[in-house]
């Protein structure tokens, strides 16, 4: 056999391999389809602020999820949220958060981690500062109920410092009640 005899075959066979390949592929696609959709929740929000002058932090959100698939998805949330002071002259900081996030189920499709990055709009009377926020989840959800453990850290709100000094970055952990529902 000549040597471009032997190209010639070998360049079938590749481009027969790749043709075998695409059609198993697509096979494999096809079978594995997802009802994709939005979900709606409403939840409560408590937590414990980290950071003086500021302890008790409530609130509640509502939160849109769009499933990519059975295990991805993407949500946008808002809500409002109060963060109270300690001491009896401060003023709190209430502020409306806006964030976007991706939510990756990790076992047993109800375990899941998300992650989430927006703003928060201080709302309070004297308090004109919008933050960066930014907010690491876990949780476990169910057809209708959502727990999870948060914490989310407010890049722009004030502070005061151990030694009595006013620095940025505020940040609470806190925890989600929520009961959601397919739209």
């Amino acid at each position: 056999m000549k040597p471009t005899q032997k190209i010639k075959l070998l360049f079938v066979f590749a481009v027969s391999i790749l043709f075998v390949s695409n059609i198993q592929a697509q096979e494999k696609t096809t079978a594995t389809n997802y009802d994709q959709g939005f979900r709606l929740g409403v939840g409560l929000n408590a937590g414990y602020a980290t950071q003086d002058p500021y302890k008790l932090a409530l609130g509640g959100d509502v939160r849109l999820q769009y499933d990519l698939s059975k295990r991805y998805s993407l949500t946008v949330t808002t809500g409002y949220t109060n963060l109270f002071v300690s001491e009896a002259d401060g003023k709190d900081l209430g502020f409306i958060p806006a964030k976007a996030g991706f939510k990756a189920f990790i076992w047993n499709d109800q375990f899941y981690v998300m992650g989430e990055a927006g703003a928060a709009f201080a709302v309070t009377n004297d308090y004109n500062q919008t933050s960066l926020l930014l907010a690491p989840t876990i949780g476990y959800a169910t057809k209708y109920i959502d727990v999870s453990v948060h914490y989310e850290h407010y890049s722009d709100f004030a502070k005061v410092n151990n030694n009595g000094s006013v620095g940025k970055g505020v940040g609470q952990v806190g925890v989600r009640l929520a009961y959601g529902f397919k739209l």
